[in-house]
């Protein structure tokens, strides 16, 4: 090919023209240059200020197979990211008189049990509901991401749940069939799908023409980013083919959001009321304030508030942060399942706003290695391996040794890094979290206690529970199967010598491990098995991360 001509196919190229719109920005590129490869998927990022697309490029592929770059122009799911979006259309519909927010869900779901209190659409925005997680439920229904659900499937599985996760109002649950319900309740009101209700009175009046609700999970959707997923060869495609709304499903752009981050500063849709009451913090019925508001969360980074939403879905990843005090936001939209847009975007923020923010802490610097900081008295790793509980909740974590590190593996996945003393920071989340460890003063001994610190703050306190003694013969007595009429499903539990293994269906069995009488760990969360007058097992209760205490019975 002549010089000339590849010269001008460059010109040309969507890639070309968004290079040439911005001045390159090294803070920023450096951030992203281990995704800025032609052979690997990787993260768009938007900076917003004084509501102005400041800077936008994108890194890695949109595709792999095709050989897709990235650009600003490229359109990511941006799963629960989606959330605000769905809070907005309520308020509006709040505003327009078509219903309350404190009204009783029955209203419009009739089909969900009337519970011990009413469950309020107040109470389905700020994740105080108790209801389960309708993705929980299917997934342990024996229901695959690859499989394809409907909104009929979901909302058949919440109306099944007999009991809720809390009495609604008394705690905070992170839940997606909150916002799943609210898009079946946008519906009921105005006779038309939140996907068309968005459009109309959200994306189309602020110019976000390419943001949409997904209709179906084979919808063409122009300049779409593939997910990935890594594998031990390389990547492989992860798009689930759930039809569910509002808990996510909008699919949109860096360039885009650029919108939606300055309707919060110009009210251009909703006014100042939708403003004010989308940053309304939850609280608890005995007067706790969440940082859970609607669709959006409040906190703070090195001295600056900020308002976020992150998601998750398949191989997609996302960020949507606002540091409104500075009119400063960035998004960062990626489609690998291993990257880290909450961090990412706290990184970008900090090139740019460093001079505004409290000195950087320790726990926020460059990740040291797995062996402790120069300076920090360091013990074996194993001296925090365990399960720890909080007495009053019953919350349990459980730490292990993987791969010459540290890793929560229950109730979520995430890495530990050293971090001080008897201090370790959490990755992959978007808080600043740390824990905090005690350990006996006894040569070699362990932990004994464990604090979380989140934002600096103690978030909670945990006892680590005693290593047990292998069940021995009384193993035979929990092996069986079980059935749960709310879950529509069984569950087997087998032995392999002295390991009771659970097994759901179209799922590998997991070991578990006993930490308590009866009680055991290894599944997300927790089993405990119920027994009978004379001694028989007759049953277990699993709460496992979004779902709490779903009773199964043990078959004759």
């Amino acid at each position: 090919m002549p010089a000339a001509r590849l010269l001008l196919l460059l010109a040309i190229s969507p890639l070309a023209a968004w290079a040439q719109q911005f001045t390159p920005d090294p803070g920023v590129d450096s951030i992203f240059a281990d995704y800025d490869r032609s052979d690997v998927p990787g993260c768009a990022v938007g900076v917003y200020r004084d509501g102005k697309l400041h800077y936008a490029r994108g890194y890695g592929m949109a595709d792999l197979e095709r050989r897709v770059p990235i650009t600003p122009h490229t359109v990511f799911d941006i799963g629960s990211t989606s959330k605000q979006f769905t809070a907005a259309v309520i308020v509006l519909l709040a505003q327009e008189g078509k219903l309350t927010l404190d009204d009783d869900i029955r209203r419009y779901l009739p089909e969900v049990p009337a519970y011990q209190r009413p469950v309020t659409i107040r109470h389905l925005l700020h994740h105080t509901s108790g209801i389960r997680d309708y993705l929980s439920l299917l997934r342990l229904s024996g229901l695959r991401y690859d499989d394809v659900t409907t909104v009929d499937d979901a909302l058949r599985a919440i109306a099944r749940q007999r009991a809720l996760n809390f009495a609604p109002g008394d705690e905070y649950l992170y839940s997606n069939s909150g916002y799943f319900l609210l898009s079946v309740i946008v519906e009921r009101v105005t006779g038309r799908s939140l996907r068309d209700e968005a459009r109309d009175r959200l994306f189309a009046p602020l110019g976000m023409t390419r943001t949409h609700y997904l209709g179906r999970y084979d919808d063409i959707v122009p300049d779409r980013a593939i997910g990935h997923t890594p594998t031990d060869s390389g990547f492989t495609t992860d798009m689930p083919r759930w039809l569910q709304l509002g808990d996510g499903a909008v699919f949109t752009t860096v360039e885009e959001l650029r919108h939606w981050d300055q309707n919060f500063r110009s009210t251009q849709v909703g006014g100042t009321a939708m403003r004010e009451t989308m940053h309304s913090r939850g609280r608890l019925t005995n007067g706790e304030e969440l940082i859970y508001a609607l669709g959006l969360m409040h906190g703070t980074h090195r001295g600056l508030k900020t308002v976020f939403h992150g998601g998750s879905w398949g191989g997609y990843l996302a960020e949507l942060l606002r540091i409104p005090d500075q009119r400063y936001g960035v998004a960062v939209l990626c489609n690998r399942s291993d990257a880290n847009p909450p961090a990412l975007a706290l990184r970008v923020a900090e090139v740019h706003l460093a001079g505004q923010m409290t000195p950087l802490p320790m726990v926020a610097s460059a990740p040291p290695p797995v062996a402790a900081p120069s300076g920090v008295a360091t013990r074996p790793l194993t001296t925090y391996v365990g399960t720890y509980r909080v007495p009053k909740t019953g919350t349990m974590v459980t730490i292990v040794l993987a791969d010459s590190g540290l890793r929560v593996v229950e109730p979520v996945a995430a890495g530990l890094l050293p971090a001080g003393a008897d201090r370790f920071v959490v990755t992959g989340i978007p808080s600043e979290t740390q824990l905090r460890f005690e350990v006996g003063a006894t040569p070699g001994a362990r932990a004994t206690h464990m604090e979380t610190i989140v934002g600096g703050e103690l978030d909670d306190r945990y006892e680590r529970l005693p290593d047990l003694p292998a069940l021995g013969a009384g193993i035979a007595a929990y092996v069986g199967t079980y059935r749960s009429d709310e879950l529509e499903a069984t569950i087997e539990i087998t032995r392999a010598d002295t390991t009771l293994l659970f097994t759901s269906r179209n799922d590998r069995p997991r070991s578990l491990r006993a930490v308590g009488v009866d009680e055991f760990v290894g599944v997300g969360g927790v089993l405990v098995f119920g027994r009978d007058g004379t001694g028989a097992i007759t049953g277990m209760m699993l709460s496992q991360g979004r779902m709490k205490n779903l009773g199964f019975v043990k078959a004759r």
